[in-house]
C-alpha cells in the first residue's frame, strides 16, 4: 500500500513538473517560483532514487527543456544541448567535487567559474566565419529556428574576426535582457496598455521567439557566450591550427578575440574552497550586475578532464550550477479555493497579493492537502 501511494506521488509530480515545462519554456509564462520549481524537482529525483525499478525513461529528471514549438521552423542540433545538475548547499558543492576529484585521481581541480544568466539558451552555427543559423534549445535535441531574430540582436556578430574558415563553429550561449532594458520595457507596455512581463527571463524568452523580428527588434536584447561544441574533425589540445586550447578557459579567450561577447566576471579557480569563495563574492553582487543570476556555474577547466569525466542522461559530470538560496517575500492571502482533480483529490489553493520573488510574480501558491499532511506525520 506504501508502495502504491508512493508511486502515485511520482506520477503526480511528473505531472505537474512537466505542465511547468511547458510554462516555462514554450509559453514564457511561469506559474511558479524557481525555488518552488527546483523543490518539486528534488522531491521527484529522490522519489525516483526509491523506486529504482520505475521506468523513468520519460521523466522531467531524463529530459532537457521542452519541444520546440510548431509555429517554428525546427534545427537538429549536431550535438545535444543538455542542461546542468543543480547544487543547492555547500555539502553538494563538496560532494560534486570529490566525486570529480575521485573519478580524475587528482587532489584538487581547476575550474573555470561564472555567473549562471538567467535568460534562453542559444545555439550559434557559424560557416566560414559568417553566422548561418540560430536555434533555441528546444527539448535538445531539436530547437527552434530564431535567426532572423537572433539577427536583430547588437551585441551578436554577424562575422568573427579571425575565426578558422575551414570548418563550421557552434557557440553556445545565453540570450538575456538587461535590467534597464527591462524596465524601460514594461514602462512602453504600461503605457500602451498592455501586460507588464514578469521578469527579465520572460521578457528575453518571448522577446526571442517571435514569429516577427521586428518585434524582437525592439526589444533591446543581449547576448554573452559561454562555450564552443566543436565537431569531432577539430582537436583540442593538439598544436596544430585551426584551435589550440588545453582549456575551457583558453576556449572563451578564444571566443572574446573573435569578437564574441563574454562575461568579465568569470574567474579561473583551484579547489573546492575558491569555488565557494566565488559563490559568496557573486552572491553579494549579485543585485548590483545590470543582469539578472541565479546562483553560479562551476565547469572542470581541463578539457580532456572534462571527455573523461562525460555526461549523464540529461547533463554533464564535469559541471554543475550552484543556486543561490530562494527569495523570500511577505503577501497577503485574499481567498483560499478548492480545486478538484482529475481523480478526485482536493487541493486547496491560496490566492495572493501579487508579489515578486524568485524572479517571477507570484497570484497563487498550492496549499498542503490532507493526505499530504498525514504522509508528514
Amino acid at each position: 500500500m506504501e508502495r502504491d501511494a508512493e508511486l502515485k506521488k511520482i506520477a503526480s509530480l511528473r505531472a505537474l513538473i512537466a505542465y511547468h515545462n511547458q510554462r516555462y519554456h514554450q509559453l514564457d509564462a511561469p506559474e511558479i517560483s524557481d525555488a518552488e520549481y527546483d523543490s518539486l524537482m528534488r522531491k521527484l529525483i529522490e522519489l525516483e532514487r526509491q523506486f529504482p525499478d520505475i521506468d523513468a525513461s520519460l521523466s522531467p529528471t531524463r529530459q532537457v527543456g521542452s519541444a520546440p514549438l510548431a509555429e517554428f521552423v525546427q534545427i537538429k542540433h549536431a550535438n545535444p544541448m543538455l542542461s546542468l545538475n543543480n547544487a543547492f548547499s555547500e555539502e553538494e558543492v563538496r560532494a560534486f567535487d570529490q566525486r570529480v576529484r575521485e573519478k580524475l585521481q587528482e587532489d584538487e581541480i581547476e575550474y573555470d567559474v561564472e555567473p549562471k544568466f538567467d535568460g534562453l539558451a542559444i545555439s550559434l552555427i557559424y560557416e566560414r566565419g559568417i553566422l548561418a543559423r540560430a536555434a533555441t534549445r528546444g527539448d535538445g535535441y531539436t530547437g527552434e529556428d530564431v535567426t532572423a531574430n537572433i539577427l536583430t540582436i547588437h551585441s551578436v556578430p554577424r562575422r568573427l574576426n579571425a575565426s578558422p574558415q575551414e570548418f563550421p563553429l557552434e557557440i553556445r550561449g545565453e540570450v538575456f535582457m538587461m535590467k534597464n532594458d527591462f524596465a524601460e520595457l514594461n514602462r512602453i507596455q504600461r503605457e500602451k496598455g498592455e501586460k507588464e512581463f514578469a521578469n527579465p527571463r520572460n521578457a528575453a524568452a518571448g522577446s526571442l521567439r517571435q514569429l516577427d523580428s521586428a518585434i524582437t527588434a525592439k526589444r533591446n536584447l543581449s547576448f554573452f557566450a559561454y562555450g564552443l561544441a566543436l565537431p569531432d574533425e577539430m582537436q583540442l589540445g593538439s598544436a596544430a591550427p585551426p584551435l589550440n586550447a588545453e582549456k575551457h578557459s583558453e576556449i572563451m579567450d578564444i571566443l572574446s578575440s573573435w569578437s564574441m561577447p563574454v562575461c568579465n566576471e568569470r574567474k579561473t579557480v583551484k579547489g573546492v574552497k575558491e569555488l565557494l569563495s566565488y559563490f559568496a563574492e557573486t552572491q553579494t553582487k549579485r543585485h548590483s550586475l545590470p543582469y539578472e543570476i541565479d546562483g553560479v556555474v562551476y565547469k572542470v577547466n581541463l578539457l580532456e578532464y572534462q571527455k573523461s569525466l562525460g555526461f549523464v542522461s540529461r547533463a554533464p559530470r564535469f559541471a554543475v550550477a550552484h543556486k543561490f538560496p530562494a527569495e523570500e517575500a511577505i503577501t497577503e492571502i485574499c481567498s483560499i479555493d478548492v480545486q478538484v482533480g482529475r481523480t478526485g483529490v482536493l487541493t486547496p489553493v491560496a490566492r495572493l497579493k501579487p508579489v515578486f520573488v524568485g524572479g517571477v510574480t507570484v497570484t497563487n501558491a498550492t496549499l498542503h492537502n490532507a493526505d499530504e499532511i498525514r504522509s508528514k506525520d
